[in-house]
């Protein structure tokens, strides 16, 4: 089996995490996880499949790599059975790399950091949300309120802000918190 990055190198047996066998390239330090080892991995973890994608942490709250892979952006085939990778996106803070998936047999390719990325995302055990439309758009929602919510911290300063917040949460759990919005937005277009 040879790299899907490095198409010369041939691929060895190797281990991303404790039970999880894996083809790695010498050369560039990529991952090829078949999905046989990934299913049985997911299985042994305990990872329920059927769940609907969650984000558990935002790609903007971890430190970031200094760069990624150079070979990234180079497409590639699966090394199994040579159906071109599809891409899935993760967008950190500065930096975005993508993670790669057979659409045939459904293995994956990490480039190198991408595995231990994914792990403090908490995505390693669910590698098939990156590829869910579900997931993508709960974390640019999420990224978009917590953009939001710093842009009014800094407005208005952390004391209003907090009360703001909890006037906020207060209206939402009130079955009559549209009138309270109302009075506000009333107030503010006199």
């Amino acid at each position: 089996m040879q790299c899907p990055k490095e198409p010369k190198v041939g691929l060895v047996d190797g281990t991303l995490s404790p039970g999880l066998a894996a083809k790695c390239c010498p050369d560039c330090g990529g991952a090829w996880i078949p999905p046989e080892n990934y299913l049985n991995w997911q299985t042994r973890q305990g990872i329920r499949r059927d769940q609907d994608p969650q984000v558990n942490v935002l790609p903007s709250e971890i430190p970031e790599p200094l760069a990624s892979s150079p070979l990234d952006n180079r497409a590639a085939l699966c090394p199994d059975c040579q159906h071109y990778l599809v891409r899935g996106r993760i967008k950190l803070q500065k930096l975005m790399f993508f993670v790669e998936r057979c659409p045939n047999c459904k293995g994956y390719w990490c480039d190198r950091g991408e595995w231990e990325i994914l792990q403090q995302l908490q995505l390693d055990t669910h590698l098939e949300y990156i590829f869910s439309d579900l997931w993508q758009t709960s974390v640019k929602e999420l990224e978009f309120a917590k953009r939001e919510r710093q842009a009014t911290i800094e407005k208005l300063g952390p004391e209003i802000a907090a009360r703001l917040f909890e006037l906020a949460e207060l209206l939402e759990d009130h079955p009559n918190g549209d009138f309270g919005v109302a009075y506000l937005m009333r107030r503010f277009e006199q």
